[in-house]
């Protein structure tokens, strides 16, 4: 309970505390309580239609400038171009302003990220389960390989797959031995391919740990229940529907939860592999947060993005449970 108390929920509370301050690491000036201002700088985000009655592009965000300028005295005073587009005739645009771009940027990739791997890594998972459960030869030295990459270090993981992923690197040979006519590229320094990668070696990482899961909750279902379904005639897709994957409910709701939460939560990879890059591409909320918090050393605004993590990740994971639970 002491440790638990120092390490968890120490932290925990501090993090609450600090962000409703302007806090520092290292400056000399003690923290200061600055209302919800870090939450309003985060959440804040509003849509603007501009015009000029010149033809030329730099005109039009000229006039953004004006209406986001520091002190001028506008409803988007302060907050920077998040997105924005150009009419054709060039006098007019339609822009989406946020007062901190990089959030909301780190949002959008955190929750792509995690509606991509949980389906994808949650039924490579069943497939993998219901294949080393069966009676086939070799079925322990396939659950072994299958769980080799979750009890690597990510760390290390990252790294191997770093270097597979560079334009000479194993990837890139693998593919130019099926297509001959493909361009090798980096996949990691291209705006489009570079969060699909991290997502691929990250559902290859961890679809182990959750296959175990999948495997576990496969043991618990009664033998007598599949024998009555043969007995009855159904077939392997009739057994499984009504057999298998009624036994497996909470299994469900549970690998669906805990993948989420990891998934939101990713950090080291970004770390290693990107650092957020190309052009914030990959840059999710926790990377955000750190970044802030230890290069900015903006410790109590860093505080406030994790807050406002904490509390989608409980919303969302509240509403899984819900969604998923079982109904009379």
């Amino acid at each position: 309970m002491v440790l638990l108390l120092i390490f968890l929920v120490t932290p925990v509370l501090l993090a609450f505390g600090l962000g409703f301050t302007n806090a520092k690491l290292s400056s000399p000036k003690p923290a200061e309580i600055v209302g919800i201002s870090n939450f309003e700088k985060l959440l804040k985000f509003s849509k603007v239609e501009v015009s000029t009655t010149s033809t030329e592009p730099e005109a039009i965000y000229a006039e953004v400038r004006k209406l986001t300028k520091p002190g001028s005295g506008t409803p988007y005073e302060g907050m920077s171009i998040l997105r924005g587009s150009i009419a054709s005739d060039g006098m007019s645009g339609s822009f989406f302003l946020a007062g901190d771009p990089l959030f909301w940027k780190s949002l959008r990739n955190t929750v792509f990220f995690a509606v991509i791997v949980a389906p994808l890594q949650g039924g490579l998972a069943l497939l993998l389960a219901l294949l080393v459960n069966s009676r086939i030869r070799g079925r322990i030295f396939f659950r072994t390989v299958f769980f080799l990459p979750v009890v690597t270090s990510m760390v290390v993981v990252s790294i191997l797959w770093l270097f597979m992923y560079q334009e000479y690197g194993l990837a890139n040979n693998f593919l130019n031995f099926f297509l001959p006519n493909y361009q090798p590229k980096n996949f990691l320094a291209d705006t489009s391919t570079a969060l699909p990668a991290i997502i691929f070696m990250s559902v290859w990482q961890g679809v182990g740990f959750h296959m175990l899961i999948w495997l576990s909750g496969l043991q618990t279902i009664p033998a007598e229940q599949y024998e009555a379904a043969r007995v009855d005639g159904a077939n392997g897709l009739q057994v499984f529907r009504h057999v298998t994957w009624p036994g497996l409910r909470n299994t469900f709701v549970f690998i669906l939860v805990t993948i989420t939460i990891a998934a939101f939560g990713l950090f080291t990879q970004i770390a290693v592999m990107t650092q957020g890059g190309p052009l914030d591409s990959t840059t999710t909320i926790i990377y955000h947060a750190f970044w802030t918090g230890t290069r900015k050393q903006m410790i109590g605004y860093s505080s406030a993005i994790a807050l406002i993590f904490f509390i989608i990740v409980v919303t969302i994971s509240l509403l899984q449970k819900r969604l998923t639970r079982e109904r009379d």
